[in-house]
């Protein structure tokens, strides 16, 4: 017994000896606008380039970027080797630190009128030109023309690109456009500067495809902090092909990407996806050929091992014409929490099914919380493999083009808690198996089935895949929610079909094969409840007046609300009262397989054990209330 404790702490003190020594040689690589790339990286004689000092960082060591505008694409040849032996890239605290993707350009000859031209040699770009490079893919609708990769930016915002160039070169209409031609030796680029000389102001071009991206796949456990990253020339990103994101992880493992501002990406602004290989966008958009992507991607080492675990948190994210942020495959076991996203898809030149504020297939035990979503096309679209996922605390609205979520082809189990759905469509359901508790739904709620696709399920906390089955619908748990339709009468109007699948309420699940388990629920407005809900809460002639007003740099949640809410026959939600899914046949439960209990709110407040309010707050009050969400 003696011998073994000897043993075991001989090896305790080897190990501490090792960690003290990993964290005395790490280093840090100063860079700097002044800087030289011939230097050795101190904070007395800095690098240039980022890209310099990514050369020669190591696990364990730091980079850190003072003040200025780096116009590059930072390719990272290693990672770190653990989470706790991380390389890190950051921005010197307190100073704005810039990457970009374009460059400045000058040498415009006016044509006419506002339009002006450049002619620029073919060999400025070297081996990638965005002016040639079409957009395409699976699941990529071009409307019927065609777009690159390229941008024209006047003071920092995009220019839009023509079909033509007779388009540019007409009067300015309300949205200033931009045309480029590429022959054997130049590229030609005319654009609209409405009263601008763009010799006297700052326009830029997109010149690289990316800002911060490894070559490689397999780049783990890097830190990306505080950074303005933007204006890259990035590739539509379907679900079966090479992810490219204006900031990429490239299938790795173990990225913290924290407190950046991202913006002006052609299609996607942070990708956890997918690797490339030779059968990127050639799955004929079909499901057969998204099955035959998963078991490739399980062969090339998709696994809870390998992949994924990264954190994104506390970042900007809009302009970008796809999706804020994508992850096919790659962004299982992560936390996607604290970002504000918006603007995403706004300009639809172009469409397809790949566009929203998140965008995620295979969301396996990842939590997506505390995000601030709006002005999307759509603001969290979880496609296929939504299992052990959490959507917890975030705010949606005015994503008035589709939903504020769309859960598509999933089995379950997944919950979605204590969110606020504000937009004109608060759900669209072509699942089964999710848990909906506790959330505020101010719009349409939309239940389909999917009986032409089979899709996987999983062993609990693991990619690997266990069945195939269809969508037959229902099969969902909610409680404790707060519904409410805009009006009385547009309820009616939703209802007077009996067989719509999209309406103010839960009555819209009541032809779906598989039943629905329900308690708790208020609906407001004539918001209908599920046919065969027992003890619903319908309060007659009273309007909450849900609204949402930005206000002294804030963003206040106004409703009205009685002693009603008190009624609602709620209980606490556990892992035992949502019991298991049918399909998948697992239980709602932590990712580490602890028991789930739903008993804090949308702050963090403490609910009642018995008796929880509905809704995303615990005890908001009575009366006109003005509530800070944001």
């Amino acid at each position: 017994m003696r011998t073994d404790i000897r043993r075991n702490q001989r090896i305790a003190l080897i190990a501490l000896l090792a960690l003290m020594t990993q964290v005395a040689g790490a280093g840090e690589f100063h860079v700097s606008v002044n800087g030289s790339d011939k230097n050795d990286g101190s904070s007395a004689r800095p690098y240039k380039t980022i890209s310099a000092a990514a050369q020669v960082a190591q696990p364990g060591d730091t980079v850190t970027v003072h003040e200025g505008t780096y116009r590059e694409r930072v390719t990272p040849p290693r990672g770190g080797a653990s989470d706790a032996q991380r390389i890190v890239y950051q921005a010197a605290a307190g100073e704005k630190v810039v990457i970009k993707g374009s460059e400045a350009i000058k040498g415009w000859q006016k044509v006419q009128d506002d339009t002006w031209k450049v002619v620029i040699p073919n060999s400025f770009f070297g081996a990638f030109n965005p002016y040639s490079d079409l957009i395409h893919g699976d699941w990529f609708n071009p409307k019927g023309r065609n777009h690159h990769t390229g941008a024209v930016y006047l003071k920092g915002h995009w220019l839009t690109e023509a079909a033509k160039l007779d388009e540019v070169l007409k009067p300015v209409g309300k949205t200033p456009l931009w045309f480029g031609e590429v022959d054997g030796t130049n590229t030609t680029i005319w654009a609209q500067f409405q009263g601008v000389n763009p010799n006297e102001s700052e326009v830029e071009i997109n010149v690289r495809r990316t800002v911060f991206y490894p070559a490689q796949a397999g780049i783990n456990y890097l830190t990306v902090r505080g950074f303005t990253m933007r204006h890259a020339a990035t590739p539509w990103a379907p679900p079966t092909a090479e992810q490219i994101g204006l900031l990429g992880t490239h299938w790795s493992k173990g990225w913290l990407i924290e407190n950046n501002e991202i913006r002006y990406s052609t299609c996607v602004g942070i990708a956890l996806g997918k690797y490339g290989d030779p059968w990127d966008n050639t799955s004929q958009n079909s499901a057969e050929g998204y099955v035959e992507t998963i078991n490739r991607a399980l062969k090339n080492g998709w696994s809870k091992e390998n992949i994924g675990h990264h954190v994104v948190r506390n970042n900007q994210i809009s302009d970008c014409e796809q999706a804020g942020i994508v992850g096919s495959l790659g962004a299982v076991f992560c936390t996607i929490t604290g970002n504000v996203i918006h603007d995403i898809h706004v300009r639809q030149l172009f469409t397809g099914a790949e566009m929203a504020g998140i965008k995620i297939h295979a969301a396996i035990d990842t939590e997506i919380s505390h995000n601030h979503i709006y002005r999307t096309c759509r603001g969290i679209w979880l496609d296929w493999m939504a299992q052990g996922t959490r959507v917890t605390r975030n705010l949606l609205h005015d994503n008035n083009a589709a939903e504020d979520l769309f859960v598509e082809v999933d089995h379950g189990p997944f919950l979605v808690d204590n969110n606020l759905f504000l937009s004109g469509t608060s759900l669209l359901d072509m699942s089964e198996g999710g848990a909906y508790v506790h959330n505020l739904m101010t719009g349409r709620i939309v239940s389909r089935p999917e009986p032409g696709r089979e899709t996987p399920y999983h062993p609990a906390h693991t990619t690997a895949v266990a069945g195939l089955s269809t969508i037959k619908g229902g099969d969902d748990r909610f409680y404790n929610n707060i519904i409410v339709a805009p009006s009385t009468e547009a309820a009616a109007k939703a209802a007077s079909n009996p067989r719509a699948a999209a309406g103010y309420g839960l009555y819209v699940y009541d032809a779906r094969e598989y039943p629905l388990l329900t308690g708790g629920n208020v609906y407001y407005n004539g918001a209908q409840p599920y046919a065969k809900e027992a003890s619903p809460l319908t309060p007659a002639g009273i309007d909450p007046k849900c609204r949402l007003v930005a206000e002294g740099g804030g963003v206040f949640l106004h409703l009205t609300v009685g002693p009603e809410l008190k009624q609602a026959a709620t209980k606490l939600i556990t892992t035992d009262l949502l019991g298991k899914t049918t399909v998948s046949k697992l239980g709602y439960e932590n990712p580490d397989g602890s028991p789930l209990t739903v008993d804090t709110d949308y702050f963090g407040a403490k609910r009642n054990a018995t008796t929880p309010c509905p809704g995303p707050f615990e005890n908001p009050g009575q009366g006109d209330l003005q509530i800070k969400v944001w």
